[in-house]
């Protein structure tokens, strides 16, 4: 009919909604992108909540000394982080410096440059964790780190 005006669909272009359907292609990628970098930014702040739980139970028993249960308790609860133990429990033990770390040694032998071995305490912390995808990205549920302290 001469009389009626256009329908309002056919002032449409022939590009029209290219824009929805690049986003609804891309919005999955950007989401899957942005899930993986909070869940790399989690893991990185539970290892380093562990590290530091370490190196406060190494730092404890550098001033009072070695003892286990004390320096456990430093580990949990000198970060007030949630979810950290001192797991392995902290060890005891004697060792000669290396230009790649301690070797153990026997207590009292003589190390490679006249000095006598010394005590060493090692400190673990581990943290568990829950992954915010399914896939966890390869990254572990449990993030383990240690600091060793030579004893005064």
């Amino acid at each position: 009919m001469p009389g009626n005006p256009p329908s309002p669909l056919r002032k449409l272009r022939p590009d029209a909604g290219i824009a929805a359907i690049e986003f609804a292609v891309m919005a999955p990628l950007l989401l899957a992108l942005i899930l993986s970098i909070i869940e790399l930014g989690l893991a990185t702040r539970d290892s380093m909540r562990a590290q530091s739980a370490a190196a406060t139970g190494a730092y404890y028993a550098m001033q009072k000394g070695f003892n286990a249960t004390n320096i456990s308790s430093a580990v949990v609860n000198g970060t007030g982080a949630v979810g950290l133990s001192a797991s392995p429990a902290p060890t005891l033990f004697c060792g000669c410096p290396t230009t790649t770390g301690i070797s153990t040694a026997t207590c009292g032998a003589i190390c490679t440059g006249g000095i006598p071995a010394r005590q060493y305490v090692k400190v673990n912390a581990s943290i568990s964790r829950t992954s915010i995808l399914n896939a966890h990205l390869g990254l572990p549920s449990t993030i383990t780190r240690q600091s060793i302290v030579r004893l005064p």
